[in-house]
């Protein structure tokens, strides 16, 4: 069992939604060193849609090709988590984890600024967090809060590759019903009537064209491509 991504997004109430990452870990040391570049913009990718895409308030798993995302947004906070991870994992201690994120970060999220009020989200974010709009434009915090964000969710990341080690502590916790899991077999599933996964990764401004045509060559191949 894998976990591959881990981040932490601020998701917009509007329609459609606009989800700006705040901070991520990934782990691709199953990639060969020349395809890690590449991977690593799909797992963003592949984050930044799933969390625009799946409603607020309902857990949800969505499959695609040999990964599968783990989403959960709330309307409250106006914030999501997202963990990619194999087949595999079970789907427990992934949604422990994301609510535990969540709740661990609910002061950073509750200062975040709406949407309807900022003038734009970096400029917004950096003066609720003393920074700059510069420091703040990239990621959508200033890069200390950014940074000690990331060195968390990387502890997560290495503490949950282990499902069962990480089951057993958090068993304090109140358990998951998983049955109130929404499954998506694929990412068209989440997508919006006529929309394509092809079209949504040419038009995207965040993959470089090298990711692109690995995405193409991938998909032909039916091999390692997160979103194939």
């Amino acid at each position: 069992m894998k976990v591959y991504s881990l981040s932490l997004l601020s998701v917009t109430p509007t329609t459609p939604a606009q989800a700006t990452l705040l901070g991520t870990s990934q782990d691709l040391s199953s990639f060969s060193f020349y395809q890690r570049s590449s991977v690593g913009e799909f797992m963003t990718f592949f984050t930044k849609t799933v969390a625009e895409r799946t409603p607020a308030n309902q857990p949800s798993s969505v499959e695609e090709n040999n990964y599968k995302a783990h989403v959960f947004r709330t309307s409250g906070r106006q914030a999501g988590t997202v963990m990619i991870t194999d087949l595999e994992y079970p789907y427990r201690p992934a949604f422990s984890l994301l609510t535990k994120l969540l709740d661990e970060h609910a002061t950073l999220l509750a200062n975040l600024p709406a949407p309807s009020v900022a003038p734009s989200f970096g400029s917004a974010s950096a003066n609720a967090f003393g920074g700059n709009p510069s420091q703040a434009a990239a990621g959508g915090l200033p890069p200390a809060q950014k940074g000690k964000l990331e060195g968390t969710l990387a502890n997560y990341l290495t503490k949950y590759q282990d499902p069962k080690q990480a089951d057993t502590i958090m068993k304090v916790q109140k358990e998951l019903d998983e049955t109130k899991i929404v499954l998506h077999k694929t990412i068209e599933s989440v997508l919006e009537r006529g929309e394509k996964l092809d079209n949504l990764v040419e038009r995207s401004n965040a993959l470089s064209a090298q990711s692109k045509m690995f995405y193409k060559t991938a998909k032909k191949q039916n091999s390692c491509c997160v979103v194939m």
